[in-house]
Order: C-alpha cells, then sequence, then structure tokens
C-alpha cells in the first residue's frame, strides 16, 4: 500500500469515528431516607433500688432498624438518663445514642 492509499485508510477510520454518536455516560443517584419505625409498647419492670429503666429503641445496622429491648442500668447519682432517640434534620434523620445528663 502506497503512501497515499494509507493517508486515505486513516483519515476514513477518523471520519468514521468523528461520525459515530458519542457515547454519553450518564449517573444517576438516588437515596431513600426511611425514619424509623414507631417504639414498640414495652413492659417496664418493676423498678429495682439503685437502677434506673433505658427504655428499647431502633438502632441502625446499615441495612434495616433493629429493635433493642429497655435494659436496667446503675444509677448516678446527680444525673438523669436521657434515653435513645431519633430526630430530624432536614431530609435525614439522627439518632441520638441514650447517655447521662446532670440533673439540674
Amino acid at each position: 500500500m502506497n503512501k497515499l492509499g494509507r493517508l486515505t485508510m486513516v483519515a476514513a477510520i477518523a471520519a468514521g469515528s468523528l461520525a459515530m454518536p458519542a457515547v454519553s455516560q450518564a449517573q444517576v443517584a438516588f437515596s431513600i431516607n426511611v425514619g424509623p419505625p414507631p417504639p414498640r409498647y414495652e413492659v417496664v419492670p418493676t423498678p429495682r433500688a439503685g437502677y434506673v429503666w433505658a427504655p428499647g429503641y431502633w438502632n441502625w445496622n446499615g441495612h434495616q432498624h433493629v429493635w433493642h429491648n429497655g435494659y436496667w442500668q446503675h444509677e448516678r447519682h446527680g444525673y438523669r438518663w436521657a434515653p435513645t432517640q431519633w430526630e430530624r434534620h432536614g431530609n435525614n434523620w439522627r439518632m441520638n445514642n441514650g447517655h447521662w445528663v446532670r440533673a439540674s
């Protein structure tokens, strides 16, 4: 093949690639924000001296909400227990873990 033939072939390939429709790359992203299910009804056992009841709550394990039953924990004098709760922040949900709060 002579030089002119090669040049013609390269030009034809280049022209063909320009004539082909461009391949577009599209991305579709979506997210679903699901708040926790309603709390379960728990029968709180009879109070125990020196203990505080921490109510059950829904926890997110990365795939689904999982219920954690309530439990007794040692009382801390001068503090009260703030239970775990879910709060809405815009379109998202945030879980605030239960914690001790200094009593006022």
